[in-house]
């Protein structure tokens, strides 16, 4: 079994003193099912999105199970001075959205598959324009590399990071302290696509399987009943 990819010593470190106590400080952690992440061997992680600080809620969980989250970050992200060199010690992989480059991100998050990495994505590819904040139709990205590398897809659904910084505005709401709750599903069944060949048809079958997996982790962690059609914003 593939030894979980790591950065380097200064980076984690770094990374750790900053975002394992902020994290603390920010939310009350509800946090279930953490067993159901593989503590080693290449895996994709799939998450909701609803707020600019999930990533580091969710990131600190999945470090608190075991993984380091290789994240697919946006390309713009890399040119900032120091964030740029933070981020690329981090492990992240740019993104340069709507661009043909998109697949050599994808090329890359499957090599660090094979060298055994968590590659952690945001299928709906930002946070969820749906009114009631539940899952958007997603990109096919993960569902791609799922179906070329054949590594296994975890599903995480999270809430509470909207009630600490909601989508869209800059001054967290820090007070009273919010509650993020977090939940890991168990790997998407996508054995119905083995052997198909990963036309456009496919790749929105098993993105729309993605989904429905966050989407049930989700409504489990709400107590709720999610929409049954996703919000679609580019209304298809």
């Amino acid at each position: 079994m593939s030894r979980p990819v790591r950065p380097s010593r200064f980076w984690e470190t770094l990374a750790v003193v900053i975002v394992k106590p902020l994290s603390w400080l920010l939310v009350k952690k509800d946090w279930r099912h953490g067993e159901r992440l593989p503590r080693a061997g290449g895996v994709i992680i799939v998450a909701n999105h609803l707020s600019w600080v999930d990533p580091l809620l969710v990131s600190h969980f999945l470090y608190n199970n075991g993984r380091w989250p290789v994240i697919l970050a946006k390309a713009g992200l890399f040119r900032v001075p120091f964030l740029g060199a933070a981020v690329r010690g981090l492990l992240a992989i740019p993104v340069e959205r709507g661009s043909d480059e998109a697949i050599r991100s994808l090329k890359a998050a499957e090599g660090r598959l094979a060298d055994g990495a968590a590659v952690f994505f945001y299928p709906e590819g930002t946070c969820t324009r749906d009114p009631a904040l539940w899952p958007m139709v997603g990109k096919t990205g993960a569902a791609r590399l799922a179906l070329e590398s054949g590594a296994p897809v975890i599903p995480v659904a999270h809430w509470g990071a909207q009630d600490v910084l909601p989508y869209g505005e800059k001054k967290p709401r820090l007070f009273p302290r919010k509650t993020f709750r977090v939940s890991v599903g168990r790997p998407v069944d996508l054995s119905g696509y083995a052997g198909r060949s990963p036309h456009a048809d496919v790749l929105r079958e098993a993105t729309a399987d993605i989904m429905a997996a966050i989407t049930a982790q989700l409504a489990e962690l709400r107590g709720g009943k999610a929409p049954e059609t996703p919000y679609d914003p580019a209304g298809r």
